[in-house]
């Protein structure tokens, strides 16, 4: 039997056939050959032609059978697949698609990327959602600085190569642009007044920031204290809070995950990019992390982050006799002892003495600030002035090696004491004489 004859015809191509064939033995017309086979009667001349040739294999489509010449390989499909069973593992097509262009020097598309990997039973992390969003995302504030979204995300980035780590970090609304972000073992003053420093360095002053309720942000009081009063604050603020205030910043505090949903959502962009980032660098400690945040930073806002809608920009420039790790500090109010000290955590301060150094009388309102590296300082007239840890001088009593450890001689009411006299109501007794 000929080769061609052994070509197996679809049920579209056995149907040509018929019909070519009563074409031929006189039973149909050109017309309603076009018509039964939805050509035009040039074209079904052309057909009758190939077919009185070549026979029934000549409908066959020519490259049944024949392997494309841009096929993958059999062996690039396998290093792929198994690329994605080693280092890789848990990222999503898109994002392995990017790692094998980057890394692997394999440039495929995100299609191929996941039909390869359907093809060897390998299952992807994350599917399209089928259901509805329920809320509408709000529109982009138009120009970069005037909205700041804060926020922190305790998750398991290093795996299980090292602890678990809290990612704070700070993204800009109108870019969507991640402008600060540090690791810390939890929620803290610390992680947060860090990003915020990284952030207002590179960037500058925003016009607002949007945060969620902790108490980091927002003071649990309700009310002042007279110290408070004293020190001419009008509503309770948080350490983090007094920052913000000083820097001119407006701070709006959310009710909702959901009103703060662009730093929500990169949370889940991170869960699934930055967590498989680190895996590849070998990042085993808090430390490791911190140190190759930035570079990771970069190549996410090259990414994700996108153009303003005005070029114009809503940043203020950060003043520069300011320091920030004066401005993000522990405040408290205390009260200026005698001898020009004070008490804090247990231990007494007293002012370095400097040039232009102001006195204070004793029982004087003062600001103390503890910097996040340990330095105390008094904050006065919008200037830090460093204090040192001093000894405090106690009374001097008199006789003290003297003074015998006996017990007090019990005093006596005298004979004629009132104590000792009987109970007499006179004026009882004038109503009975009565």
């Amino acid at each position: 039997m000929d080769k061609k004859e052994q070509v197996t015809l679809t049920r579209e191509e056995l149907k040509r056939a018929m019909v070519l064939d009563k074409w031929i033995s006189g039973h149909l017309t050109e017309t309603d050959v076009a018509s039964a086979l939805g050509i035009s009667v040039r074209q079904a001349y052309r057909l009758k032609a190939k077919y009185v040739h070549g026979g029934a294999q000549v409908l066959a489509h020519q490259n049944r059978g024949r392997k494309p010449i841009h096929t993958l390989s059999d062996e690039l499909k396998q290093r792929v697949a198994d690329l994605y069973r080693g280092p890789y593992h848990g990222s999503n097509a898109v994002h392995y698609a990017e790692l094998l262009q980057e890394r692997e020097n394999i440039k495929l598309s995100v299609s191929s990327v996941r039909r390869i990997l359907i093809e060897h039973g390998l299952k992807l992390p994350r599917t399209r959602r089928s259901f509805v969003k329920t809320h509408r995302p709000r529109t982009r504030k138009p120009q970069a600085g005037m909205l700041w979204q804060i926020d922190s995300s305790p998750f398991a980035w290093l795996e299980d190569r090292g602890p678990s780590l809290t990612l704070h970090g700070i993204i800009d609304d109108a870019t969507g642009e991640v402008l600060g972000a540090v690791f810390r073992p939890t929620e803290t003053f610390e992680g947060y007044a860090l990003a915020m420093m990284q952030a207002l360095r590179s960037r500058g002053v925003p016009m607002a920031l949007y945060s969620d309720r902790h108490t980091i942000f927002r003071s649990p009081q309700e009310a002042l204290t007279l110290e408070q009063e004293l020190a001419g604050e009008t509503k309770p603020l948080s350490n983090f809070g007094k920052a913000v205030a000083d820097l001119g910043i407006t701070h709006i505090k959310a009710l909702s995950p959901q009103a703060k949903g662009r730093i929500e959502r990169l949370w889940q962009t991170f869960q699934d990019r930055l967590v498989i980032e680190l895996r590849l660098l070998g990042v085993c400690s808090e430390q490791e992390a911190n140190r190759v945040l930035p570079s990771l930073l970069k190549k996410h806002n090259r990414r994700f982050a996108v153009k303003p809608q005005q070029v114009e920009s809503a940043y203020r420039p950060l003043p520069n006799e300011l320091k920030l790790e004066h401005v993000f500090t522990r405040r408290e109010i205390r009260k200026m002892g005698g001898g020009q000290t004070f008490s804090w955590n247990g231990k007494c301060y007293t002012p370095t003495p400097v040039k232009g150094l102001p006195l204070w009388e004793p029982k004087a309102v003062i600001e103390v600030r503890e910097t996040m590296q340990g330095e105390v300082l008094i904050w006065h007239n919008n200037r830090a002035w460093i204090c040192t840890e001093t000894t405090r001088q106690a009374k001097p009593v008199a006789n003290v090696a003297n003074k015998k450890s006996e017990p007090a001689t019990p005093r006596k009411p005298a004979a004629d004491h009132p104590w000792r006299k009987g109970f007499t109501n006179t004026r009882f007794q004038r109503s009975i004489a009565r």
